[in-house]
């Protein structure tokens, strides 16, 4: 019988226990679903679509940066799992500050990043935009458009960000993984339209 070496060892399990140990506290917005479901859930969409171990960790470590512990997880991570890790998460962090900047500005300076980011960082970016928007979708099933008050874009700037994310990708990373980003986005969009009101789609 044929054996290969797995592509995920002991770092790996590393990774996944110290994710779910950064992240304890932290629930799914407008939801009581734990953080880590997100986190393994982009881990699993990156190694479906071809993630070696480092692109995996730095699934599992997307958003530590961000929200649990900046330059403090930022060293963290480097020192524990390399500076290729390091890097990728760094690139799929839209902000590492407290305030964070402006909603928008912030979106369209990380679309804008995408475009000259490594194809590791857009394996990740994709599958953590994927994960979310398969989310939305199925939420947006269950709530309608009480699911937007969840957003800080709402519903118009929630559509636009995605949107313009899945047209990015497309461009810049095609892929079966951008592919499927478009398709969520489209089924996203199109009860969306089906819902609105007459005086809405005037408006639009």
């Amino acid at each position: 019988m044929e054996t290969t070496k797995p592509i995920l060892g002991q770092r790996f399990e590393e990774a996944l226990m110290y994710a779910a140990q950064l992240h304890a506290r932290q629930i799914r917005k407008g939801s009581e679903v734990p953080y880590i479901a997100h986190l393994i859930g982009v881990a699993s969409i990156a190694l479906e679509y071809g993630a070696d171990e480092d692109e995996a960790i730095a699934a599992l470590l997307h958003d530590a940066i961000e929200d649990q512990g900046g330059a403090e997880a930022r060293e963290a991570i480097r020192n524990r799992f390399g500076v290729t890790v390091v890097s990728i998460v760094e690139g799929c962090t839209d902000a590492d500050v407290k305030p964070k900047p402006p909603w928008r500005q912030r979106k369209e300076a990380y679309i804008a990043h995408i475009k000259d980011a490594s194809p590791s960082i857009r394996l990740v970016s994709c599958s953590d935009k994927l994960h979310n928007a398969r989310a939305i979708l199925k939420d947006y099933r269950i709530h309608g458009d009480n699911l937007w008050e969840r957003f800080k874009g709402g519903r118009d700037g929630t559509l636009w960000y995605y949107r313009s994310l899945s047209d990015t990708f497309r461009a810049v990373y095609p892929s079966p993984l951008a592919e499927e980003l478009e398709r969520v986005v489209s089924e996203i969009e199109k009860l969306v339209w089906q819902n609105m009101t007459p005086c809405e789609e005037e408006g639009n």
